[in-house]
């Protein structure tokens, strides 16, 4: 029964992390060149795990259930809890409607079909899941992974003969002086969005129940597997595609599955796709999952109420942009919301985590050196300065 837990547990934490955010990867990278990318995929990730970590510190030491408003309203105060409630909110609603969107049009490649009905159809469904809680949330997450895996082995296995290592530059060969170190920084904002699993962590606490020990394993494990995917996935898609070919697709083409499903062929649509829906599926149930709960736990809100509020505002966007169409560009939005949303939290949780420190440690061995923490705060302040800054035109490369 432990060892299913923390497969349970690891499972809702890749889940929820591997969402849309892993299709904007590689235009990003492309565009920065292959080591600058890998670069933020290793450096990134990193950071986002030790955040995991201070994250399941505070979970495990405080009583009871929250979500990540709870704790900072517990730890840092009301105006604390007002602002993770709006970064968690921005980086959430944002994700659910760029799920919705997108999903349709994945089934739609696969299936056809309309693709309005189609994603419809997925909301119903994921949103049931939310309804029903976390009993549904660890048996759907752990399923819809395991899929997941399978059909980025079977990507890998069909673009493979179709690499082509000119495509692999190292930097943006047009690049030069400041243009650089500015493309350098470019993909930060997508693929932190791509690494926002923070709201999962209080779900495995749930999961792992008196298991405690297993959440640094489970933590350490759910976060490096999609650093290894993102790289995997991102060195196929730019051998394939190239800079060049991401550069003829229009802005709203520049999605990975779609890039390789021109490329390649029939059989990448349906795989890609089946990526594709199996990705924002596992994220749209963990990151609904986590609002409904903000909803009950840190407001007092009934189930009922909770869940009306986590979906139907991701509904009313989704039916308004149906009809008024391109309310935003995909990967601009990843960018923007990731770096503001998964900023914000991360820095509050490094601001409650130095709250709690103690020196007995349920998963990390504590020291009196504030020395990462800084850097992390730095890190994250700098990353919501560049991509607001990049949004308004006023760093341009």
């Amino acid at each position: 029964m432990a060892k299913k837990e923390v497969f349970e547990a690891t499972a809702t934490l890749i889940g929820c992390i591997i969402g849309a955010g892993v299709l904007g990867i590689p235009y990003v990278i492309a565009k920065a060149g292959l080591l600058s990318g890998i670069l933020n995929i290793i450096g990134i990730g990193l950071a986002i795990l030790l955040v995991h970590l201070y994250l399941g510190e505070i979970v495990l030491k405080v009583k009871g259930n929250h979500q990540l408003t709870g704790y900072a309203e517990k730890y840092l105060g009301k105006k604390a809890k007002t602002l993770m409630m709006f970064a968690m909110i921005f980086g959430i609603y944002g994700a659910l409607i760029a799920y919705t969107m997108g999903e349709g049009a994945a089934l739609s490649a696969i299936f056809g079909g309309s693709p309005i009905l189609l994603s419809l159809i997925f909301f119903a469904i994921v949103s049931a899941i939310v309804f029903i809680g976390i009993k549904a949330l660890k048996r759907s997450e752990f399923l819809i992974t395991l899929l997941m895996l399978i059909t980025v082995v079977i990507i890998s296995l069909l673009s493979f003969p179709k690499l082509n290592l000119t495509n692999l530059t190292l930097f943006n060969p047009t690049a030069n002086g400041l243009s650089n170190l500015f493309l350098f920084f470019s993909p930060y904002g997508v693929i932190l969005f791509a690494f926002l699993g923070t709201v999962a962590i209080p779900e495995m606490k749930e999961i792992l129940g008196k298991n405690k020990k297993a959440m640094k394993k489970a933590i350490i494990i759910g976060t490096l597997i999609p650093m290894f995917i993102y790289i995997l996935f991102a060195i196929i898609t730019v051998g394939v595609v190239g800079l060049e070919g991401f550069n003829s697709l229009g802005e709203d083409e520049r999605i990975a599955t779609i890039a390789l499903g021109r490329l390649i062929g029939p059989m990448m649509v349906l795989f890609g796709n089946l990526f594709a829906v199996f990705a924002m599926a596992t994220s749209f149930i963990a990151l609904g999952t986590a609002l409904k709960e903000m909803y009950q736990y840190d407001y007092n809100l009934n189930k009922h109420l909770a869940f009306f509020l986590t979906i139907s505002f991701p509904l009313l966007i989704f039916l308004i942009d149906a009809f008024a169409k391109d309310i935003t560009n995909f990967i601009n939005a990843l960018g923007l919301a990731g770096a503001v949303s998964g900023g914000t939290s991360g820095i509050l949780i490094v601001l409650i985590f130095w709250k709690i420190k103690s020196k007995k440690g349920i998963i990390l061995k504590f020291t009196k050196s504030k020395a990462m923490g800084y850097f992390l705060i730095f890190l994250f302040s700098l990353g919501i300065l560049f991509e607001v800054a990049s949004s308004l035109g006023l760093i341009n490369f």
